[in-house]
């Protein structure tokens, strides 16, 4: 079937705010017909081909794995008929399909999520208290293994230094539990000035067998020196731990 500019009906502006397409720059209607059918759902993109005289020779759909391949056919024909009063051979309709297609920020929003579920331990909770009557500071520490939460509370000096090393040690106890024939010990902690920012550094030592080393991480002071130490001493064991329980 031949088309003309008369026999395409312009679905944009019949809808309110909707912005016709100049039919000199578009006389077959192409564009108007490729709008209409990525509209349609499941289908991510459409090219309509037609020949010098605006006679429709080929149609191809990108649409979603999961769509049946001959209802995509059918909802094309259904729409190209009902909106733009073409009928169009279902023969002339390919149907190309893809996995899973997503804008740039929704994959980088997954892949975040899926590391993070790849680690092996995950930081649940900080609580920092000072001990009644003394100047003394509690911390303790909640992470979560798979699932599971693991706490540990150690006491030390009330003092700006030595409460990042108070949640350190505590945190380092934690793991030190989860690590099944592994012993760990923090071997310090200090803030550092870097880039105009904060940062926490952690040391912190692992044993076992014949094997010892010593781990460093850093975090950045965002929440707290405290809480950034926590998360320096998983930075620090997070690789190591996970290679560990996989054994």
């Amino acid at each position: 079937m031949t088309a003309s500019p008369s026999q395409f009906f312009d679905a944009s502006s019949s809808r309110p705010g909707g912005s016709p397409i100049d039919p000199a720059t578009d006389p077959w209607g192409v564009r108007r017909a490729e709008n209409l059918l990525t509209s349609l759902e499941g289908v991510l993109s459409a090219r309509v081909v037609t020949t010098p005289l605006g006679e429709v020779s080929e149609i191809h759909i990108l649409a979603h794995a999961g769509q049946a391949p001959k209802q995509v056919v059918r909802n094309v024909e259904s729409a190209l008929l009902a909106h733009l009063g073409l009928r169009v051979d279902h023969r002339k309709i390919s149907v190309a399909q893809t996995a899973d297609v997503r804008p740039m920020e929704a994959l980088e929003t997954s892949a975040v999520h899926d590391a993070a579920i790849k680690r092996s331990v995950l930081f649940d909770d900080l609580m920092m208290a000072t001990a009644p009557g003394r100047r003394r500071v509690v911390a303790t520490v909640t992470l979560s293994c798979h699932g599971q939460l693991e706490s540990a509370t150690e006491e030390g000096p009330d003092t700006a230094r030595n409460r990042v090393e108070t949640a350190a040690r505590a945190a380092v106890s934690v793991l030190e539990r989860m690590a099944d024939k592994y012993s760990l010990a923090l071997e310090g902690a200090q803030i550092h000035e870097a880039f105009d920012r904060t940062y926490v550094m952690v040391g912190v030592h692992t044993v076992g067998g014949r094997e010892a080393k010593l781990l460093v991480g850093t975090a950045e002071v965002i929440e707290s020196a405290e809480h950034a130490a926590v998360y320096a001493v998983l930075d620090a064991t997070n690789r190591w731990f996970a290679v560990r329980r996989g054994r």
